[in-house]
């Protein structure tokens, strides 16, 4: 955990237990509470599913329960961000963002208001809940706003980094994360700076570029062709926009190969993100995991991301397709 790795120099990440990435927000969303009286937060009756209770607990007076009117909750946080305040609203992802997509698009963005939209339970892992609420068009839906910033953390405690970063950044910002309790093996120390991704292993053959878990399946992916004598640079693209260009090409010129991994859409998300800025500077193989333009279903979220090929298997079997591909 934190040490690194000798024949590489480079830093080794191992699990320290598995946390939900909501816990983390909101922990980190009392955090920032305390440190500043402009934050204030809204919640569309999901207050203990995006752990916004402890806020609550202690700001009762900077905390606004609209109730199921999603709608109602944007347009209020705009209103607050009009007055100098910070608001964070929270519901689930398929909520915050498809069913207020303009009052997000009028109210936020073209006023250009600081107002941060956290989006819970997010992709296939909602498992159960089944396809209405599984939303996987979400980050593409965000990015496609002007203005907007999107970010997507990969562990409870990068939620954390990510949460403090967005109450100094001014403007509209959309944090996503999800429901279930995945590794948590992130460092401090690995910093958190939007726009700016973050290499968690070297690699020469090909590169793999996450979003949220899927980060973890990445670096399981590489340590195991690692053993095969294939280096794997993997890189958590934690925000998708503004998206880390440099990162990209740089990639691309020193592997020469690109595959993609998120809990989305492959057609509007991380994946089409990275095609683009690969066709504007240096076009290479590029192979995507991610859904293909499908809904979810009700089902165990293990099972689900197995049935629609977003393992570490199926990142693997993406990145030997690159390879012959060079």
């Amino acid at each position: 955990m934190g040490e690194q790795n000798i024949a590489t120099g480079a830093r080794v990440y191992e699990s320290r237990g598995n946390k939900a990435t909501r816990q983390g927000f909101g922990e980190a969303l009392l955090e920032i509470g305390r440190e500043d009286d402009a934050v204030v937060a809204l919640c569309a009756d999901l207050t203990g599913s995006l752990h916004m209770q402890h806020f609550k607990k202690e700001f009762p007076e900077r905390f606004f329960q609209v109730g199921i009117a999603e709608a109602n909750m944007v347009s209020m946080a705009a209103g607050m961000a009009t007055t100098g305040k910070k608001p964070f609203a929270g519901t689930f992802a398929v909520f915050a963002t498809g069913r207020v997509y303009d009052q997000i698009r009028q109210s936020v963005c073209y006023s250009d208001l600081d107002v941060k939209i956290c989006a819970s339970h997010a992709g296939l892992t909602l498992g159960e809940d089944g396809a209405t609420h599984q939303i996987l068009e979400d980050i593409g839906l965000m990015r496609g706003l002007p203005r907007m910033t999107v970010v997507v953390p990969c562990d409870f405690s990068e939620t954390k980094r990510a949460v403090r970063a967005l109450a100094v950044h001014e403007g509209p910002a959309y944090l996503r994360f999800g429901r279930p309790s995945v590794p948590d093996f992130t460092l401090d120390e690995d910093g958190f700076e939007i726009g700016k991704s973050i290499e968690l292993h070297p690699g020469k053959d090909v590169t793999v570029i996450a979003c949220g878990i899927m980060v973890w399946r990445a670096l399981e992916a590489a340590r195991i062709l690692e053993k095969e004598g294939v280096t794997v640079r993997v890189i958590n693209m934690h925000t998708i926009k503004p998206i880390d260009r440099l990162a990209i090409v740089r990639a691309a010129n020193d592997t020469g190969a690109i595959v993609t991994a998120e809990e989305h859409q492959v057609h509007n998300g991380l994946g089409d993100a990275v095609a683009h800025v690969c066709a504007e500077n240096i076009p290479v193989p590029i192979e995507m995991v991610g859904v293909e333009d499908s809904f979810g279903e009700s089902g165990k979220p293990e099972e689900l991301m197995a049935k629609y090929k977003l393992t570490t298997e199926d990142i693997l079997e993406k990145i030997y397709l690159a390879l012959r591909r060079k």
